[in-house]
C-alpha cells in the first residue's frame, strides 16, 4: 500500500457551515461548533463553540479562533466515530 498525500484545504472548505469537532495537540482538549471560516494558513473560526477537556464539558465559549498549529485533527460531527478511516492497532 502506497502513501498518497492529500491536500486538506478542499476538505476544510467543504466543512464550512457544518458542525465539527476539533482536537488540540495537548491536554485532551476538544472544541465543537459550526465552522465559520478557514484562511490560507488553515486557521479556523468556530461559532457556538463548546469546550471539552478529557471528555468533560467545560462550558460554552461562543465565537473562537483556533490557530492552525494547535490542531491535531478535525472531524465532521455528523460523521460520528466511523468515518471510513482504517483503525490503528498494535
Amino acid at each position: 500500500m502506497s502513501f498518497v498525500p492529500l491536500n486538506p484545504r478542499p476538505l476544510l472548505q467543504s466543512l464550512i457551515n457544518d458542525d465539527v469537532t476539533i482536537r488540540l495537540k495537548w491536554n485532551e482538549t476538544e472544541y465543537t461548533g459550526k465552522l465559520v471560516s478557514v484562511d490560507s494558513y488553515m486557521n479556523l473560526q468556530l461559532s457556538g463553540a463548546e469546550e471539552y477537556v478529557g471528555g468533560k464539558h467545560q462550558g460554552g465559549l461562543g465565537m473562537v479562533f483556533i490557530r492552525c498549529n494547535n490542531v491535531l485533527w478535525i472531524a465532521a460531527k455528523n460523521q460520528g466515530k466511523t468515518n471510513g478511516d482504517a483503525e490503528m492497532s498494535g
